[in-house]
Parts: structure tokens; C-alpha cells; sequence
């Protein structure tokens, strides 16, 4: 009886949430709501769903493509999971109860500065006085429509073009909030049938991981939105882990949580340890303890990059120019 009405509640809910986000995303089309404008550019790094789309590794791609290019930029996010409030620049030393885990990896990979904050517009605001109005990414940014961007960028996945919207399912928006974005973001290979996506640009991503010197006989452990993603790369990559170890996102993990683990590395008689780069981040203190530990850093490539990054600072530079 509970079985069959759960999903009725959940179903409803979920026409609820998706009513509330068509109304607020039609005041700002409309003009009724009008967002924030930052005298630098600004570039948003979004998705559709919670989680688990490649976000993090696509800022650091786009990062990279743009120090290659010379050009200097900032990078805004709100810090999720972190304690403190208002506005901070990432220090690289600190700690993800700070700045938040993602904000720690970007600034720490990229060496540019990030600056977290709940109000995206004061965090822009704050880095331009310290910076200059210089190149803004905006983290986690395409339902963040209260700050005005150049360029919104859209990683999907296969699992949102059949998914439902929250808490029925990890929808944030409907397929059709496609329509406002400037680039979607889709795998090598996948088909962009099951999209809405007359009209857009449609850029294409690899996805992998780099590893060496992974134990023979490992643990796998994380803790991310779609840990199955990370334990299937690495067979591909031809690492078989022992054992496995599931952790929610975002995960800051405890004493207790070391304990358990090399609990886990002496029962399935591992010789080591395998995480991803978010794991190392919220491991902290406890770093130490999992030894052999082998970080995989995630990977992400663009094709035709130079061609995209052309495009997107064309589109950029003419909508600046016209605001």
C-alpha cells in the first residue's frame, strides 16, 4: 500500500517543483525578474540534473584551454558543503569545510582564483575589486539566472533524457530548458536524438581517467554522485578492484570511515587503495592512514577545442559589447 503511494506523492511533488521552476524561469524571460550584471564577462558551467554530469572536470578543461590562451579569469561558486558563510577567496592550504570540495580542486588544479559565496553576484563583485573585471566562470551556474552571463554551457547525460524532475526523480529543469543554453555538452558517441537541440552547439566530450601506479588488488572507494561511473572507468582502464566502497557526494570523511575501510583492504586481502580527486579533498587528516592510496584524476577532452573556445569568446565578446 505505502509502495504504490509513495510514488503518486512523488509524482506530484515533482509537478509542483517543475511548475515553480517554469514560473521563475518565465519571469526572467519575460523581464519581470532581472539579474545582476558584472562589468566583466561571464561564462556559466551548468547541467540539468543533480550531480554526476562532469561539471568539475569541464571547468577545469575550459580552464585549461583558457590559460593556454593567456586569458585570465576567475572562477564563482557557491561552495556547497561548506561551514562558512559569505564571500572568501579559495586558499589552496585550506580545508573543504571552508571553501567546499569542488572550489578546493579547481582552485588547486588551476592555480586562478575562485571565490565562493551563496550570493554569485556580491562573490563576482568581490573578485573584480581584487582582480579586475576580468573573465568570470560561473560554477554550477544555468539555474543561477540571478547573474546576467555571456554564455551558458550545459553538460547532459543519457540518464536525463528519460529522467523526472525532483524529487521524483534528479531533473533541476525540464529537457526543454535547453533551449536556453549556448553549448550542450554531450559524450563521444552519444546520440543527441532523445534532446532538444535545434539550433545549438553541440560540443563533444571524452571522458576517462588517468591512472598509474594503481595496486594490483585494490579497494575502490568514493564518495560522488554517480560512484557506478568511477568503478566502470577503472575496468575499462583495466584496474579490477576487490572490493568496493560507496560514500554520498561530497562525503568528509571520519576516523571511523579510515577504520572501516582498511577493515574492508584486510577482509578482501587488498593491497592498496584507489579514490578520485574529490575523495583526496575531504579525506583531510586522514590522507595518511589509506596507504597504498592511488589518486585517478578524472579526465575530459574536447573535441575540435580550439574551434569551440573560438566560437564561445566570439559569442562572448559580441554580447558584452551589446549589454
Amino acid at each position: 500500500m505505502t509502495s504504490q503511494r509513495i510514488p503518486k506523492q512523488m509524482k506530484w511533488l515533482a509537478s509542483i517543483y517543475g511548475a515553480g521552476a517554469r514560473v521563475r524561469n518565465a519571469f526572467y524571460d519575460r523581464g519581470t525578474l532581472k539579474p545582476d550584471v558584472l562589468d566583466g564577462p561571464v561564462i556559466s558551467v551548468g547541467n540539468l540534473s543533480v550531480g554526476g554530469s562532469g561539471k568539475t572536470p569541464f571547468v577545469l578543461l575550459l580552464g585549461q584551454l583558457l590559460k593556454e590562451r593567456g586569458i585570465k579569469f576567475d572562477v564563482l561558486s557557491r561552495g556547497y558543503g561548506r561551514q562558512r558563510r559569505g564571500i572568501a577567496l579559495v586558499d589552496v592550504g585550506g580545508s573543504p569545510r571552508d571553501f567546499g570540495d569542488e572550489p578546493l580542486l579547481i582552485a588547486r588544479r588551476l592555480g586562478a582564483p575562485v571565490v565562493v559565496g551563496e550570493n554569485r553576484f556580491h562573490a563576482g563583485r568581490f573578485a573584480e575589486a581584487k582582480f579586475g573585471p576580468q573573465l568570470h566562470l560561473l560554477d554550477d551556474g544555468f539555474q543561477h539566472r540571478a547573474l546576467a552571463r555571456q554564455f551558458d554551457i550545459v553538460l547532459v547525460t543519457l540518464e536525463d533524457a528519460s529522467d523526472q524532475l525532483l524529487p521524483a526523480g534528479r531533473l533541476r529543469e525540464p529537457l526543454s530548458s535547453l533551449s536556453r543554453a549556448d553549448a550542450v555538452i554531450l559524450a563521444t558517441g552519444a546520440s543527441p536524438d532523445p534532446f532538444p537541440l535545434a539550433g545549438k552547439l553541440v560540443w563533444r566530450v571524452h571522458r576517462g581517467i588517468s591512472a598509474n601506479n594503481v595496486p594490483a588488488r585494490p579497494v575502490a572507494f568514493c564518495g560522488i554522485a554517480r560512484p557506478q561511473n568511477f568503478f566502470l572507468q577503472l575496468r575499462l582502464a583495466g584496474i579490477q578492484p576487490v572490493a568496493e566502497a560507496i560514500y554520498r557526494d561530497h562525503h568528509a570523511y571520519t576516523a571511523q570511515d579510515v577504520r572501516d575501510l582498511l577493515q574492508l583492504k584486510e577482509k578482501s586481502e587488498a593491497d592498496g587503495f584507489v579514490a578520485t580527486e574529490k575523495d583526496e579533498i575531504n579525506l583531510v587528516v586522514h590522507l595518511t592512514a589509506l596507504q597504498p592510496l592511488t589518486i585517478i584524476p578524472a579526465k575530459m577532452e574536447l573535441a575540435n577545442a580550439a574551434d569551440a573556445l573560438d566560437t564561445m569568446l566570439r559569442v562572448v565578446q559580441e554580447r558584452k559589447r551589446r549589454a
